[in-house]
């Protein structure tokens, strides 16, 4: 008789269990939404490190053709290069956090 207690306990557990862990398709859309977002905020940090590498490097080029007339302004210019490079890194790691802020608040 025990046996069967227990038995009848563990099944009712267990469709209680199944019951619980179903998420209903509002949810389901909900989380959905939330991904796309958060994919679309890293997409956006992707993009704003392709972008602003472009700029950097033009800004490079440029500080290599300034050089050429003066040390001091190539120098200035591949500067504002770096700085470019490290101010894009930090953004988009900003946009990345917020993407990850966006996912943990499911």
């Amino acid at each position: 008789m025990k046996t069967n207690s227990i038995l009848a306990y563990l099944v009712v557990s267990a469709i209680a269990l199944l019951f619980s862990s179903c998420e209903s398709k509002q949810e389901e859309a909900r989380e959905e939404v939330i991904e796309q977002k958060a994919d679309n905020l890293d997409a956006s940090a992707d993009q704003l490190r392709k972008d602003g590498e472009k700029v950097a490097d033009m800004k490079e080029a440029n500080a290599d053709a300034v050089r050429k007339s003066s040390e001091k302004a190539g120098d200035a210019v591949e500067d504002s290069a770096d700085a470019t490079r490290n101010a894009v890194e930090k953004k988009a790691d900003q946009i990345e956090d917020k993407a990850d802020a966006v996912r943990e608040a499911k």
